[in-house]
């Protein structure tokens, strides 16, 4: 018996899939990535913005044990801040705790429950009731009041930097000098837009204009801190900044990550010859290859990022080159 049914043209059959499938991813990215009228991923504020410090007027005080950092190990801005309490040795005065991301419901969530609360969100309306902006990490959180003191991890590390040093390890450290703030802060200013959210600009864009202007404005700036690095041995100075915290949790992830999923794919950091030495050295200062885990950063953004891979396949590759 024939069977006389007939199936779509092969044409009509790809049009419509992509049709579907282009609206769908629309769809999802407009609630991953807010984003302007030509498509541009525009970043929300973060929007917990106290500070710890000795001064009488303030609220939250320096104290050991007094706050927490709630982090995911993916998150390049959580990092940062695991990089710097690293590196003032601060372990025993700030406590960690990790979070995960669920992909499904695009939050994160607690390993072990925390102040009566499995997710972000629910740790957010805690410290804040019918708060509806982003949960986001990192967050400083005081355990003596139970609530945010600040969820913008630029700012959490220079307190983390300075507001600490009677309980940390390496208190001599300053990663902010007042005679370097000019040209770290020009640095940080000029790699947050074109490097650190740069990379994000092109993964999350959402036309081929937006792409491209972000990719250009990416690798100009990477060519530019090559040519820095051939005469100087950090962004600054002789001595690492907070300019070089800032930038190396972005130059980790970049050849796993953001080189093929996120399309920046001109150069990867180890065709650099003075970056991919750079970030050699950064990783290989004490206790930073224990702040990194690039198995998880590989797991959550392929994972996870559902529209820009949405057969969720975690590639093998590449292999490290970073060693201790």
């Amino acid at each position: 018996m024939v069977d006389k049914r007939k199936s779509l043209p092969p044409s009509l059959t790809i049009k419509l899939g992509k049709w579907v499938w282009t609206n769908l991813w629309q769809i999802m990215m407009s609630r991953l990535a807010p984003r302007n009228n030509v498509g541009e991923y525009i970043r929300p504020a973060s929007q917990f913005r106290e500070t710890v410090g000795i001064e009488a007027e303030k609220k939250y005080q320096p104290a050991a044990q007094r706050y927490r950092l709630f982090v995911g190990l993916s998150c390049p801005w959580a990092h940062r801040t695991l990089v710097v309490r690293s590196l003032k040795g601060l372990e025993d005065a700030i406590s960690v705790s990790i979070l995960s991301p669920e992909g499904d419901r695009g939050i994160w969530a607690f390993e072990e429950e925390q102040e009566g609360c499995r997710t972000l969100p629910e740790l957010y309306n805690l410290a804040k009731p019918n708060y509806n902006g982003r949960a986001t990490v990192p967050v400083l959180w005081d355990e003596e009041t139970k609530t945010i003191v600040n969820n913008e991890s630029a700012e959490i590390i220079v307190m983390l930097n300075a507001e600490f040093n009677q309980f940390a390890q390496n208190p001599t450290l300053d990663l902010y000098p007042e005679q370097l703030k000019a040209k770290i802060d020009h640095w940080n200013q000029k790699i947050y837009h074109t490097v650190n959210n740069g990379v994000y600009c092109c993964g999350f864009a959402q036309s081929q204009e937006a792409y491209e202007k972000a990719c250009q404005e990416l690798f100009s700036t990477l060519d530019e801190i090559d040519n820095i690095l051939s005469t100087s041995r950090y962004l600054c100075s002789d001595t690492v900044t907070l300019a070089d915290v800032r930038l190396f949790t972005t130059l980790f992830r970049f050849d796993a990550v953001y080189y093929g999923l996120f399309k920046c794919n001109w150069r990867r950091i180890q065709d650099y010859k003075y970056l991919s030495a750079y970030l050699q050295d950064l990783y290989q200062l004490p206790g930073i290859a224990d702040t990194c885990n690039l198995e998880a950063v590989k797991t959550d953004y392929y994972g996870n990022l559902f529209p820009l891979n949405p057969g969720g396949i975690i590639p093998l590759g590449p292999l490290s080159t970073l060693s201790n």
